[in-house]
This record gives C-alpha cells, sequence and structure tokens, in this order.
C-alpha cells in the first residue's frame, strides 16, 4: 500500500487529489483541454521549460526531442515514442502511482511527444497496470493510437535498449546500442524514449507555459519531481517536491544514520549531510529517498542489494557477467561479522575495473552504491572486521525481491 502526501510541499501537480484515480472527464475539468499547437512551438516552450528526464539521467527533454526529430529527417523514417513505465526498481513507487492516479496526464503527453518529433508509432511499457491503462484510452479519441506492452518483471527491463529490443521481438536485455536508440530503435526507426513522469511534465508544459513550470523548483533546477519515501515503521509514502527542498524537509531523520538517495543506482549519504543536501536531478536518480535508523546495519543493507543487482545483470558483458558477481561476495563478506581477508581491497579495485565498460550503466550504478556504503558505514565495517555488529534490528528496510529458485 502507498500514502501519498503531496499537499504537504506544494500544491500537487502531477497527482489526483486524495488519492483517487481520475478518469477523463475529471482529468479535462482539472487541467482544462490540451492544445496540440505546432511541433517547433512544443519544442521551444519545452527547452524554455528546462524539464529534464525523470527516469534517472537528469538529461534535459529539448535535447532528446530534437535529436530524435533530426534523425527522422535524416533518415527518413516516421520516429517511434515510447513511453516508459516500467518501473523496474523496486524500491521506487511514483510511475506506477503517477499511471493509477492520472493515466491521462501521461497520455497526453504521449501525444505531444508524438506531434513533436512526428511519431506514427507510439507505446506504453508497463510491468502492471495494463488493464486499467487499455481502459483509458478507451476513454479516448486520439489522433495517434497507443499500444499497452506489458514487460517482464527485470530489474533492466526498463533501460533503454532493452525496451527497444522488446518491442522489436526481442528478449528485454539491454545491448550496446550502436547507434544510439533516438537514431535506430523499434524496428530500426528513430525512438524516443522517454518516462512517464517526464511526459505527464510536458502535458503540463504544454498547457500553462515554461515560466508556470519554473514557478516551482529553482533557477538553475526548475519544477517538482515525484519521490518514493521509506522511513521505517512507516508505509511506503509518494510525495511531490520542488527541486531544492532539502531532503530533511522530506524524510524525518532523527535517529536514522544515513540516507540512500536515488534508489539501488544511488548514493548513501550521512544522515546528518542528506539533512542539508539539496533535492536534485543531478543525483535524484529514480526518486527514492530511504532513512536508514541508527539500530540498522548499513552493511547488510547494501549486500542485499548488491547480491539482487547483481542476479539482475543480463549477463551480455564482462562486467556484469563477473564482476557484479564478484563484488557482491565480497560484499557478503563485509557484512558478516568477522575476517574480511582483501575483500574491502577487492571491492575498490573491481569497482574500478567494471566502471564505463558495461553494456548498460548497469555496472555504473551498482559500483555507485558500493562505493558511496564503503565510505559510509566504513566505521561499520571495521566493526564487522573485528567480529562485531553495532545493529540491534535485524529487520531489512529496502525491499528486495525473492530469489527465484
Amino acid at each position: 500500500m502507498t500514502t501519498l502526501f503531496t499537499d504537504v510541499y506544494m500544491s500537487p501537480r502531477l497527482l489526483a487529489p486524495g488519492g483517487t484515480p481520475a478518469d477523463l472527464s475529471t482529468h479535462e475539468q482539472r487541467y482544462g483541454p490540451l492544445s496540440y499547437g505546432d511541433p517547433a512551438t512544443v519544442l521551444r516552450t519545452l527547452a524554455a521549460s528546462g524539464l529534464t528526464g525523470r527516469g534517472g539521467a537528469g538529461f534535459p527533454a529539448h535535447r532528446k526531442f530534437a535529436a530524435v526529430a533530426d534523425a527522422a529527417r535524416r533518415t527518413g523514417r516516421p520516429p517511434v515514442v515510447v513511453a516508459n513505465g516500467a518501473e523496474s526498481e523496486p524500491a521506487s513507487h511514483k510511475d506506477r502511482t503517477l499511471l493509477r492516479l492520472s493515466p491521462h496526464l501521461v497520455l497526453d503527453g504521449i501525444q505531444l511527444a508524438a506531434e513533436a518529433v512526428g511519431a506514427e508509432e507510439a507505446y506504453l511499457a508497463v510491468e502492471d497496470g495494463a488493464s486499467y491503462l487499455e481502459s483509458a484510452l478507451a476513454q479516448r479519441r486520439d489522433p495517434l493510437r497507443v499500444r499497452v506492452v506489458r514487460l517482464p518483471a527485470r530489474f533492466l527491463s526498463g533501460q533503454a535498449s532493452a525496451l527497444v529490443q522488446y518491442l522489436s521481438g526481442g528478449p528485454a536485455r539491454p545491448t550496446h546500442p550502436v547507434p544510439p536508440v533516438r537514431e535506430r530503435g523499434v524496428g530500426r526507426a528513430p525512438t524516443l524514449v522517454q518516462n512517464v513522469e517526464t511526459l505527464a511534465h510536458l502535458a503540463l508544459v504544454a498547457r500553462y507555459g515554461a515560466d508556470w513550470f519554473r514557478s516551482a523548483g529553482t533557477p538553475a533546477e526548475p519544477g517538482s519531481a515525484l519521490c518514493t519515501l521509506h522511513t521505517a515503521g512507516r508505509e511506503v509514502r509518494v510525495v511531490e517536491a520542488p527541486f531544492g527542498m532539502p531532503v530533511g524537509r522530506l524524510l524525518p531523520l532523527d535517529g536514522a544514520s544515513a540516507v540512500l538517495v536515488g534508489g539501488y543506482h544511488g548514493t548513501w549519504i550521512p544522515a546528518a549531510e542528506a539533512a542539508r543536501v539539496p533535492l536534485s536531478p543531478a543525483y535524484l536518480g529514480a526518486g527514492v529517498l530511504a532513512a536508514l535508523p541508527a539500530d540498522r546495519c548499513g552493511v547488510t543493507e547494501t549486500a542485499r542489494v548488491v547480491r539482487y543487482l547483481a542476479l539482475q545483470s543480463a549477463g551480455r558483458c564482462g562486467p556484469c557477467l563477473n564482476g557484479l558477481p564478484r563484488i557482491a561476495e565480497a560484499f557478503r563478506i563485509l557484512a558478516g561479522p568477522g575476517p574480511q581477508g582483501r575483500a574491502r581491497t577487492d571491492i575498490s579495485r573491481w569497482a574500478g575495473l567494471v566502471e564505463g565498460r558495461g553494456a548498460c550503466h548497469h555496472p555504473d550504478g551498482t559500483t555507485r552504491l558500493v562505493r558511496s556504503a564503503l565510505t559510509t558505514f566504513a566505521t561499520e565495517i571495521d566493526a564487522h572486521a573485528n567480529g562485531h555488529c553495532t545493529a540491534t534490528d535485524r529487520t531489512p528496510l529496502l525491499p528486495v525481491p525473492a530469489e527465484k529458485v
């Protein structure tokens, strides 16, 4: 069960008030009609808004749109739009919450994106919720038909090249995308892959303009973002917050030792430091913020997540096939109190060997998490080496799917 707390931090932009899903009539009453305008105007407004991708990379949205439109002109092939609602990150609930409560805002964004780049095909890719999304589509009379596609439930299913390969008839596993999907994606056509939250923001920018969008956030990092908050002993919460807000205003950090910022490809930060860190697309990643209580073991939490990440690799490149399992095993040694041998040294060395060498960014994200844990939990790792764990509560904080036998 996910609890919504949107009005605590700002007037909600994306999510239907009260946690009640908005049908088409309610959606139109709340937001008003959507005017498509001409593609050039949409792209100019998008650029002026400063909207960045909400799928993890924080890349300027208008640059991706412009690159796809340019590739379509050069190749003479109509592009494809893929709305990424896979949300394969186990700790994140933001995209599924958005699709459940405000499906028509996302569908508006898909239509606008298709209009802006000249697409003749559009897909909405999800791991679950396909039936109610198809019901929402049935209420509409859109210029372009959108097909809902259900993806396999794997951590890497939502990676751009994995999505493209799956929609082209292959397995949902990342590949070396050369040339990139923006030039050759689904069916070898230029393809725009955009997170569903980004598309929902686009639908609002098109309605209300760039200045309205910039009225939240900071001049350098405008707008708001959906975040999934994990606090021990409470239900998972999805909130909408402006960029620039200190993390300490979003999470109760009394009694916390550290905060995971960005999800399983994110970073552990000491709680005292995290309290002052402003919310930023530079490191928000999957939009996950998790406060680790001081009575839990961050080394054990990290070891569980790293093992999961190693098992979820596509196994198509050396860094994932060999590097991540070794790192996971070495971190398991750190998590178990007792002699550690060369585990810490090996983890640091292997992290350097796998970084930047994978078919996708999975090894990079995993090593980012690992390196931050080695620093943030250094004192606890030392205690483990001396045969002692300071944790008194062994209850896991972070969700890790059960391993398949």
